[in-house]
């Protein structure tokens, strides 16, 4: 059973030296392969440091972190880390924030967190059907861009070879430049 420190600041210009000197403060030892650093955003989940203590971390081992914010990039993210961990047997405990996930205590905790993150995820999900319909109704076209058909296709290779000026071409067809020299490349082959 060891305790095992994580510490991440969001940019390397940030410094992790007040988070290492309280978790080894509260026991981690002063040792990388004991405690787990990051410099990068919470956003980004490809995390080094995080990803090495998944591995290292064995059944009964104790992890700390110095807030909540520090493990992962948003509740449902971290709540993920922490079930992950309780399900291994690992617990997590937040110094700042006096959270824990060891004991009875500690698996109401998970619960807790759990379901909220449950509840986040139905209103993200629910807001995003919103805003779908609301932009429907107000008839913006979801889904992909209809591809072009060979008619317009024709047309436009018509128009270029008119010498009308390309720009001027995919404006009339309303396509974009790209899609317009696109569409030149397939039919040069």
């Amino acid at each position: 059973m060891a305790t095992l420190g994580y510490a991440r600041v969001s940019t390397s210009q940030q410094q992790l030296d007040l988070q290492i000197k309280a978790l080894i403060s509260a026991g981690v030892k002063d040792h990388p392969d004991y405690l787990f650093t990051d410099k990068a955003s919470g956003k980004n989940s490809e995390r080094e440091g995080l990803k090495l203590l998944m591995i290292k971390a064995r059944e009964g081992d104790h992890i700390l972190v110095k807030k909540l914010d520090r493990l992962g990039r948003n509740t449902a993210d971290m709540i993920e880390i922490i079930e992950t961990l309780h399900q291994r047997g690992i617990t997590v405990q937040f110094l700042d924030d006096g959270i824990s996930t060891e004991g009875s205590m500690g698996k109401m905790v998970v619960t807790i967190l759990a379901a909220v993150a449950q509840a986040e995820r139905e209103r993200i999900l629910e807001r995003t059907n919103e805003g779908r319909k609301d932009a429907i109704s107000r008839g913006v076209k979801m889904g992909r861009k209809p591809s072009i058909n060979h008619k317009t296709k024709l047309a436009i290779i018509k128009d270029i070879e008119e010498g009308i000026p390309k720009t001027k071409v995919a404006q009339r067809h309303g396509v974009s430049r790209q899609s317009l020299y696109k569409i030149i490349n397939e039919l040069s082959k």
